[in-house]
């Protein structure tokens, strides 16, 4: 079974991808993992053909299949239905549903009907994981990274690379080469197969085209024999190098032969959809379930030279993931020990995979994550949910960078970060670049209160910058204040207006913080007159959050006589947008 797993999966991935980019701009709430398990059950017992979909397919697959697989029943229960939903008018929009499939509305209402016995479903499975053996643990898998969630939770700062330097690494990652280079040979519309990928006579001719041996002919189908060829074909669609052209016809994308890309963020991009082909370094074994047992090694890996700081002997990962294996599966210490014979050690398909995708360094029996390995990492870490203290170094972080960080810091560690982003900058220039930061959304802010006191500690060689944010009208408030306050000549006053813009900011920053806080805040504005008083006239000022802090008012404060001042002041305000 998990042969034909693979194939389906395989013939499916160019049209899941496909189905992603539709989706970011029709339905950009649906979850593409759960429409590739549907998708791929359909295949599976359903269909053959992956475009016809009829009305008794829905009921077979979600109803008898789903509750079976799926691995998550809370996600199932509310976005299952109007993911396959998008799915559907996706294949429908795109001339996908084919030749004995129902017609899209058929299909649609027939969702319809079994979507309470769906959810219902998935109900049960939530209750039958509540309420089962509280005696039985969950088992992670080997490269899993919650198991290490405390320990990486109290690793040191984690300083990451610009985006310069990891875009010109990832132009010499050697994987995303030989992805690009099969996708050229593979060229426009060529036929794919239903079983096979490839004949064996393209096969050879696509081995040839990545400079990879072919192997010696024996009991096994070529297509059996190669796996380093599939993974690269693989890695070639995660990066959308190779596209789907029509049914069973695969075309290279117009844009593969630009790689490396010229912008920066095109080629991150590209790098970061291919980041899951890590998996593909696993060891493939010739038995199945030996396969089985090292799923994951390549991430536990990554994850056990996080824990060391980024460097760690090859002799102890081996030692380490050696124990883990046999720990997190009966048949691990059998698969290992396969996996020498096969390869003489079990380390060195991960290695390949991760130095070829420039993640690690090996030298001298050291294993190093490089600055995009770290980043990956980081990225796969932040999958999982874990938090990581990341942040860009200190020469590579950028004003922005520094004040939405700082705004998360103890008072005492965003010092730290100012004092050294400091010593690398005039305090001239390092003020304008504060203040340019802080006026990029006027609707931040945090960011603008902390780039005023980051300014404001500067003293007067910030007085160019201040007289410069004067224009800003996000800025003004703050630079009109801070020139008054050291005294410079034709500086303009602060006007009421400014200091009611200084109270709205105040009151935006308090209401993210909850209900007790906010109301804290409104009370340190002044007793219930002074507050009906201000909401007379603030209604005027053209703040960003101005409706919905009046709203949050009306609702918050125990004063009825507040409450019906600010829905006043909120009508009005509303009534002068309009």
């Amino acid at each position: 079974m998990t042969d034909r797993i693979e194939a389906a999966a395989a013939e499916l991935r160019p049209l899941l991808q496909d189905f992603i980019l539709w989706a970011r701009e029709n339905a950009p709430g649906s979850d593409s993992n759960l429409v590739g398990s549907v998708a791929l059950w359909h295949r599976l017992i359903a269909s053959t053909d992956v475009g016809r979909w009829r009305q008794a397919d829905l009921r077979t697959v979600l109803l008898d299949r789903m509750p079976q697989v799926v691995e998550d029943p809370d996600a199932a229960a509310d976005g299952m239905v109007p993911s396959i939903r998008a799915y559907l008018t996706f294949l429908s929009e795109t001339d996908r549903l084919t030749k004995g499939s129902a017609a899209l509305t058929e299909l649609l209402t027939e969702l319809d009907h079994l979507e309470d016995d769906f959810v219902d479903a998935m109900e049960d499975l939530v209750e039958q994981d509540d309420y089962g053996d509280e005696d039985e643990e969950e088992t992670d898998g080997l490269g899993d990274f919650e198991p290490f969630a405390d320990e990486l939770a109290e690793l040191p700062t984690i300083r990451l690379r610009p985006d310069a330097e990891l875009a010109a690494a990832a132009r010499r990652a050697k994987l995303i080469v030989k992805a690009r280079d099969l996708a050229i040979w593979v060229g426009s519309e060529r036929r794919v197969g239903e079983t096979n990928l490839l004949t064996d006579a393209e096969i050879t001719e696509a081995l040839g085209a990545l400079g990879l041996a072919v192997p010696a002919a024996g009991d096994r189908p070529l297509a059996d024999s190669v796996p380093a060829l599939w993974n690269i074909w693989n890695l070639a669609i995660d990066l959308d190098f190779l596209q789907p052209e029509g049914e069973d016809t695969v075309s290279a994308d117009a844009d593969t032969t630009e790689w490396p890309f010229e912008e920066d963020d095109d080629v991150l991009d590209a790098w970061m959809a291919g980041l899951h082909s890590i998996d593909y370094g696993d060891p493939e074994l010739e038995d199945e379930d030996a396969t089985i047992a090292l799923s994951g090694l390549t991430r536990a890996l990554l994850v056990r030279v996080l824990l060391a700081t980024g460097s760690k002997p090859l002799a102890d990962l081996r030692t380490e993931l050696a124990e883990a294996v046999s720990e997190y599966d009966e048949q691990g210490a059998d698969a290992w020990t396969s996996a020498i014979a096969q390869y003489g050690d079990p380390l060195s398909p991960v290695l390949d995979w991760l130095a070829g995708y420039g993640m690690v360094e090996v030298e001298h029996e050291q294993v190093r994550l490089t600055p995009l390995g770290m980043e990956g990492v980081v990225h796969l870490a932040d999958d999982a949910d874990i938090e990581l203290d990341a942040r860009p170094a200190i020469d590579a972080m950028t004003a922005l960078d520094l004040l939405s960080f700082s705004a998360e810091l103890p008072e005492e560690e965003a010092d730290a970060e100012f004092a050294a982003w400091m010593e690398l900058r005039r305090p001239d220039h390092a003020a304008k670049e504060l203040l340019e930061a802080a006026a990029e959304d006027d609707a931040d802010a945090l960011v603008r209160v902390q780039a005023a006191s980051m300014v404001g500690s500067l003293g007067e060689v910030a007085v160019p910058a201040w007289q410069e944010a004067l224009n800003e009208p996000s800025l003004r408030p703050y630079a009109a204040t801070h020139l008054a306050q050291l005294g410079i000549e034709d500086a303009p006053a602060p006007t009421q207006a400014d200091t009611h813009w200084l109270i709205l900011d105040m009151l935006t920053i308090s209401a993210g913080l909850g209900r007790p806080e906010f109301v804290s805040s409104l009370d340190d504005i002044g007793n219930v007159p002074n507050l009906i008083s201000l909401l007379d006239v603030i209604w005027k000022v053209p703040h960003p959050h101005l409706e919905e802090l009046l709203e949050a008012i009306g609702k918050a404060h125990p004063d009825k006589q507040v409450g019906k001042a600010a829905k006043r002041a909120l009508f009005k305000a509303r009534s002068a947008h309009n």
